[in-house]
Order: C-alpha cells, then sequence, then structure tokens
C-alpha cells in the first residue's frame, strides 16, 4: 500500500485515545478542490486520509494528531469525536455535485487502509461508522450508495442483519430509545431515524419506523449480527 504525505496544517493535540474511524465523502466537484480545501489554514478542515477515484491514498494528518474532520457529532457517549477518531476522507462529489458508485479501484485502496487502521487500534466494528452516522442531523455522507457491505464480509464494519430477525414492536420512543442506546444522538428524531436507514437500509430512506427497521436494530444490539455473507 502506497501512501502519499500531503500535510495539512488543520490539526492539534488529542485529548482521548482513538476508538473509531470515521468514513466521510469529500462532497466537492473534484478532488483538486477537496484537496485544496483540506490543506486550507482558513477552512480548518482537514483528515487523516484521503482516497482518491483512482485508488491514490494521501495522508495529510499523522494518526496521533487529532484532525478536524468530524466537525459537531457524537458516538457512544463520545462527544469530541476528533479526539477519538481516525477520519478517512473518500473523493465523491456528494449529493450536491452528481453522487455515484465509489469505483472499484477506490474501495481496492480503501479496504485494506480500514484493515491496517483498525488492526493498529484495535477498533471495534460497531465503531466503524460514517459522518451521517455521528451527525445526522448535518450530514449524508458516505451516503446510501456506499458499499459498507464489502467492509462487512470482511469483518471491518458490521454487517446488515439479514437472518433469524424478529420485531420487538417498538413504539417509536421505544425505537427511538434503541438507537440512542446503540450509539447514534437521537435529538433530532427524524435525522437520526434516516442516518440508521442510510447506514444498514439504505433502498428506502424515508424516516418511518417499519417492521424491517425495528428488526434491523434489536438484530444489531445482539451480541453477534449476522449478514452480509
Amino acid at each position: 500500500m502506497t501512501i502519499i504525505d500531503t500535510p495539512s496544517p488543520n490539526w492539534d493535540e488529542r485529548a482521548l485515545p482513538v476508538s473509531m474511524l470515521v468514513l466521510h465523502y469529500t462532497g466537492m466537484p473534484d478532488a483538486e478542490g477537496a484537496i485544496a480545501r483540506l490543506r486550507d489554514p482558513a477552512a480548518k478542515v482537514s483528515c487523516h486520509y484521503l482516497v482518491a477515484e483512482d485508488g491514490t491514498i494521501l495522508r495529510m494528518v499523522d494518526e496521533d494528531k487529532r484532525a478536524w474532520h468530524a466537525g459537531r457529532s457524537h458516538w457512544r457517549e463520545i462527544d469530541d469525536v476528533n479526539s477519538a477518531s481516525i477520519g478517512i476522507e473518500i473523493v465523491n462529489p456528494g449529493h450536491d455535485w452528481g453522487y455515484r458508485p465509489f469505483p472499484a479501484e477506490q474501495m481496492s485502496a480503501l479496504i485494506p487502509l480500514v484493515a491496517v487502521i483498525v488492526e493498529r487500534h484495535r477498533i471495534t466494528r460497531g465503531n466503524v461508522v460514517g459522518h451521517s452516522d455521528i451527525a445526522p442531523a448535518r450530514k449524508r455522507d458516505p451516503g446510501e450508495l456506499f458499499p459498507w457491505h464489502d467492509l462487512a464480509r470482511l469483518r471491518l464494519a458490521l454487517p446488515r442483519p439479514t437472518r433469524n430477525l424478529m420485531d420487538p414492536h417498538w413504539t417509536e420512543a421505544g425505537f427511538c430509545l434503541a438507537l440512542e442506546r446503540f450509539g447514534y444522538d437521537v435529538t433530532d428524531r427524524m435525522a437520526a431515524i434516516m442516518a440508521f436507514q442510510r447506514r444498514f437500509r439504505p433502498e428506502l430512506i424515508d424516516g418511518e419506523i417499519d417492521a424491517e427497521c425495528r428488526m434491523i436494530l434489536l438484530a444489531l444490539l445482539l451480541p453477534r449480527p449476522q449478514g452480509d455473507d
């Protein structure tokens, strides 16, 4: 795996040990603009790594430093997600500039990078998340086209549960309580439900709690979610 050092000045010191990996898309018209912004001191944003569509990997902030990629966010009782995470930006124009599938060359570079980071920091599958998971009211990336199943099959992320599903028949309040227990900020309930759907039921993102959503969430809360074979 070849990594090109392309330093960004936008970082500071960590206040927490690394326990999370956050995946983003760049959400800009082209890679050049995204890289320039991530290196611009005035922008005050950065990431640890950027993966281009052709599979090129740039290292922008050392892993022992706190990159500024997460913004205002929350996951599993952690509010300073930047301090606790490694951030990877994946080049893709995003929903505002022509969202498209992630090329095979890009995923072939991303997967081993994720594997190395997860092993190095002993990050659990449940803490490999998307930007929309940690900031549901603000973000949609990496979005419904991101192939989470490619990571899940290698045990690098949680799978979408598909077997032995049971409907717990939660009320909306009960579902949101379970969603909060799983890790989401549910202050904006609709946003949290849609973020969950975008990640685990991407074919229908409507903010409606149905039996399938309840079954998937219940299965994810069990010790060994099964799916994405």
